[in-house]
């Protein structure tokens, strides 16, 4: 394998409506889309997406979206190591003016423990901090082997402190900082005193900060997308953490400058289309981004 994704995943239904029905009302949405979703998976999508198929240790259940998910894999190349749970979890998704609401129904009631994988020419791990054990007991392997390990830290969850000692790249939501009472300045020290090389808190429509292995704290701006053409952000940033795993595969002497805007226009791409699926973009997609609203970001 080339990379390792390990996460929970996901069916999820996006609906844009005008309103949502409450009591005994009922409504039409103006439009949905229906695609996998989970944080490490909609990334590894994206990663195989972009040219490099990673396999994918997640959650599986023996139903018609268990089926409807696996075929879904198989039209990207994406190689799936199922993890068994009786239900497929749903995320029920709407985007509002430029932010989305989201209610999730989820099974982690996992019915084996996790699978031993051969990590044999594995080059990447990314992890979402979802199979808690499972996260673990991959990055310290992976960490053993000098395989790079990265992390979405999209919130606090049992075993973020623990993981982190064995991360080398770290890219934690404006939400991990509200929890830990921590400004984003504050997270970055705290990531770089964790021992992860590249430690990066997103920032939504404000960009990205980052901290590099010497200590040397840097700021992205996100990209001048006109809000008449965001769509839904949702996956956005799953999109932007399987767009940097790619380019740390696909170009290992680059900058974390250079995967940092790559990733960047990955999800301004993402943000202009509905749905998880719609929203992953090709390296075309990528390169039109960049020529349309780099200049000068």
């Amino acid at each position: 394998m080339d990379a390792l994704f390990i996460g929970q995943t996901y069916i999820d239904v996006t609906l844009v409506a005008d309103a949502i029905p409450t009591g005994d009302e009922k409504a039409v949405a103006r439009d949905h889309a229906v695609s996998f979703g989970g944080n490490a998976v909609t990334a590894a999508f994206a990663c195989a997406k972009l040219g490099i198929q990673p396999d994918l240790l997640t959650s599986l259940a023996p139903d018609w979206l268990g089926r409807m998910f696996t075929d879904m894999a198989a039209r990207y190349g994406v190689f799936v190591n199922p993890r068994p749970v009786k239900r497929s979890s749903l995320s029920f998704v709407i985007p509002n003016n430029g932010k989305r609401a989201i209610l999730r129904a989820r099974d982690d009631a996992y019915l084996h423990p996790y699978p031993t994988l051969t990590l044999g020419g594995c080059r990447l791990l990314h992890l979402d901090g979802h199979q808690a054990d499972a996260a673990l007991a991959y990055a310290k392997a992976c960490r053993e082997r000098g395989i790079l390990t990265s992390l979405d830290g999209g919130g606090l969850r049992s075993n973020t402190e623990e993981l982190l000692g064995y991360i080398d790249v770290a890219v934690v939501a404006e939400r991990l900082c509200e929890q830990m009472e921590l400004t984003p300045a504050e997270m970055l020290t705290y990531l770089h005193s964790r021992g992860c090389k590249i430690g990066a808190v997103t920032l939504g429509e404000r960009g990205l900060i980052w901290i590099d292995a010497a200590g040397v704290t840097h700021a992205l701006p996100a990209l001048a997308v006109p809000s008449e053409k965001v769509i839904d952000t949702n996956g956005a940033g799953d999109i932007f953490h399987g767009a940097y795993c790619y380019a740390a595969l696909a170009n290992p002497e680059g900058t974390w400058d250079e995967h940092f805007r790559f990733a960047r226009a990955a999800s301004a791409h993402a943000i202009q289309h509905l749905g998880n699926e719609a929203s992953l973009p090709t390296l075309a997609d990528i390169a039109a981004v960049r020529a349309a609203y780099e200049q000068g970001a």
